[in-house]
């Protein structure tokens, strides 16, 4: 196939035609002027110029003067203050509080301003959708953001060619300054300045971090780059060790002592920590207490204490391809806190009386003292609820009955079923891939799930209000987990995306659109294009995330929702632990702004874990398939933009891509409407689920880019 060579897009040429004319602004153009300059002097090429300016000068950025030449609108330019987001090309977008969409700036506008640089931008023009072309004119504030990258040393300088694709120059520092360093060396750096007469940005050294290519340099970059740390300061070390780990008696004594009630714990077979456990036991015939069993941790973690200020700035515990970052220090997330086997522990506790049918008769939450009588995998306690033997079967048999019940009554009401295979690496003992697996969530991974959920929506619903002497709910101060309902304009998207395959969705509000959805799902299960409507019904829903405004949890279909069962891992369980506890003694409400403060800072470092977690999931993928250039697969489209494929392969769910540009059956437009790409000589329609066959063309481990080349498409034209 020919490779397709296209005249400049009217986009580019616009942008051509704006430097131009702001590089001499008080200088008067003819067409042809402008032409040259954005690349094609011919008839069409000074027919779309006139087009373009005709457009500049009904926007009021240009305006026509005598002997049919133009210039800059000699009027003042309104200037707005906003956020830089780089593109690879140098190019960037400022998105600025309040307005709907970003403003776009060339290269050659951006006056040496980077990512996540606080900017002045002018508006050079604006056009009737509301898109709009600038000019940085003012850096007010340098990002502080960290970047990673691999030294370049030579006899006079340093230079860091950076991972990241929001920083496409490579950054200086100074020789003198760092003399030791080696080329090779895996770095995180801070960007200093970057003065007009420069040709790069200076930056700082924060961090050595070892080799490129070695599995912890690259993990700890990860990290870095994403402002989360790897190690805890020793300050912090000393205190964990300081706290005692005895349990005296007068401790017990305030606790209710399930010690002789059956209790244990499911985790995965690699867990180093157990921070939840049930207990369960027969009130009488037909009635069940279940307790759901917490670590303790804010028994040993006291308010704005060393370790509390280190959780509250890590947020969470953060989970890579090959380690946890824990947000506790060991001795508390592996010893203080985990509710091993055969050990006193305490916790704080929900316990719930169920009937056979799971209907909550009653309940009770406190601070309790446990005895864990086992530790099952998941795995131990799945082959139990199939085999109905092995240890605590009874028990277990009851719990697993119960969550079933519980299950089903969620996804009446309205709960949406996402099910997506979590993908996990066999490593050896360097960390390098060997193979690719996936976690298939079974009875004993649900089992736990609903006891957990149990506990985190009725311990929001107690928290949230008090009962005032006149039997009126009076609002309290509350962490909750919310999440939102789907926009209209989202909905009606993935409405006319489902219609391209034969399905209607007619659900518009409401429960209704989340049973509507689990149909759908259930219908497309195992067929074709069941890939492409899994991945476009995630991104129609709403991001979770924490919050004192209770808006409910429309994905649980939970009307009061919050996270109570993860504080070693989760620092807004901890807020909730303090928060209940408060309640319980009867405290009066918790003051609302610093409530709020931390869970807008939570939601933020959560944001950031998963990026992390899906930054080393990437560079494991890209690490496993550098062996094997050269190699073909089937696969099928996940995803696409302006100006990339992304290709996900359907061999082990490996996902890659392809530049636009090098696609050579046609010449490809992504249609962020349809969510499609459209080729201009053939018709060909692609969008998520179609088949591919692809060749594995590049490894960049330091970008973490895997390239393919599409060999052929499968579906046929239409």
């Amino acid at each position: 196939m020919k490779k397709n060579t296209n005249t400049p897009r009217k986009k580019d040429r616009r942008t051509q035609i704006l430097c131009r004319m702001y590089s001499m602004p008080d200088h008067r153009f003819s067409i042809a002027d402008l032409a040259s300059a954005s690349g094609q002097n011919d008839r069409a090429g000074r027919r779309e110029t006139v087009a373009i300016v005709e457009q500049l000068c009904d926007e009021g950025a240009v305006e026509h003067v005598s002997h049919g030449k133009v210039r800059l609108t000699k009027q003042p330019l309104p200037t707005l203050e906003g956020v830089c987001d780089m593109l690879t090309s140098g190019a960037l977008y400022v998105k600025v509080e309040g307005e709907e969409h970003d403003i776009f700036v060339h290269q050659h506008h951006a006056c040496n301003a980077l990512h996540g640089d606080r900017v002045e931008v002018e508006v050079m023009s604006r056009r009737p959708t509301g898109e709009s072309e600038g000019r940085i004119v003012r850096i007010l504030e340098r990002s502080r953001k960290t970047y990673t990258g691999v030294a370049d040393v030579s006899d006079h300088c340093v230079f860091v060619r950076p991972d990241s694709r929001r920083m496409p120059y490579d950054i200086y520092l100074s020789k003198k300054r760092y003399p030791d360093l080696q080329s090779g060396e895996k770095v995180a750096i801070r960007i200093l300045d970057w003065p007009e007469t420069a040709k790069s940005p200076e930056g700082e050294l924060i961090d050595r971090l070892g080799m490129a290519g070695e599995n912890n340099a690259e993990m700890h970059a990860i990290l870095s780059e994403y402002d989360l740390p790897y190690r805890f300061e020793p300050e912090v070390e000393e205190a964990a060790r300081a706290i005692p780990g005895a349990i005296d008696e007068a401790e017990i004594a305030r606790r209710r002592d399930f010690r002789t009630t059956t209790t244990f714990t499911v985790d995965p077979a690699d867990a180093k920590d157990f921070d939840d456990a049930l207990s369960v036991r027969r009130v009488k015939e037909g009635v069940w207490e279940v307790g759901i069993h917490i670590a303790d941790v804010t028994h040993y973690v006291r308010p704005h204490s060393s370790i509390d200020e280190e959780a509250v700035a890590r947020g969470t515990s953060v989970y890579l391809v090959d380690r946890t970052v824990p947000m506790l220090p060991e001795r508390l997330s592996n010893e203080l806190c985990s509710l091993r086997p055969d050990e006193d522990s305490l916790c704080f506790s929900a316990v719930f009386t169920l009937n056979d049918e799971a209907e909550l008769l009653d309940e009770w939450f406190g601070r309790t003292v446990i005895h864990s009588d086992r530790r099952f995998t998941y795995e131990e306690a799945q082959q139990v609820i199939e085999s109905g033997r092995g240890d605590y079967a009874e028990e277990v048999q009851t719990l697993h009955r119960l969550a079933q019940e519980l299950r089903s009554r969620r996804f009446r009401s309205g709960a949406i079923a996402f099910e997506r295979e979590e993908m996990k690496f066999r490593l050896d003992e360097q960390g390098r891939p060997l193979g690719v697996y996936f976690k298939v969530q079974r009875e004993a991974n649900q089992m736990i799930e609903e006891f957990m959920l149990l506990a985190n929506r009725r311990v929001a619903e107690f928290c949230a209000h008090r009962i005032s002497e006149r039997g009126r709910k009076v609002p309290r101060t509350m962490v909750f987990r919310i999440h939102d309902k789907p926009s209209d304009e989202k909905l009606e998207r993935f409405r006319e995306f489902a219609l391209r395959f034969g399905h209607s969705f007619r659900a518009s509000k409401g429960r209704a659109v989340a049973k509507q959805m689990n149909k759908l799902m259930a219908a497309v299960r195992g067929r074709a294009e069941e890939n492409a409507l899994s991945i476009m019904a995630v991104r129609t829903m709403a991001k979770a995330c924490y919050s004192t405004d209770n808006i409910g949890h429309y994905g649980l279909a939970f009307p009061y929702y919050t996270h109570f069962t993860s504080p070693i891992r989760r620092y807004p369980d901890m807020m909730v632990h303090r928060l209940l506890a408060r309640y319980l003694a009867g405290g009066k409400s918790a003051d609302r702004r610093p409530i709020e403060e931390l869970c807008e800072h939570a939601s933020d470092r959560e944001v950031l874990a998963a990026e992390a977690e899906r930054a080393s999931i990437k560079y494991k993928m890209v690490e496993f398939m550098k062996e094997r250039i050269g190699q073909e697969y089937e696969g099928h489209v996940s995803g696409m933009s302006e100006g990339s494929l992304f290709i996900e392969l359907d061999e082990n769910h490996i996902e890659g891509m392809t530049f636009l540009r090098d696609l050579e059956d046609d010449y490809y437009q992504f249609d962020r409407e349809r969510y499609e790409l459209q080729g201009h000589r053939t018709g060909r329609r692609l969008t998520l689920g179609d088949p591919v066959r692809i060749r594995v063309r590049r490894a960049d481990l330091q970008k973490r880019l895997l390239e393919f080349e599409v060999i052929c498409f499968r579906k046929p034209i239409r």
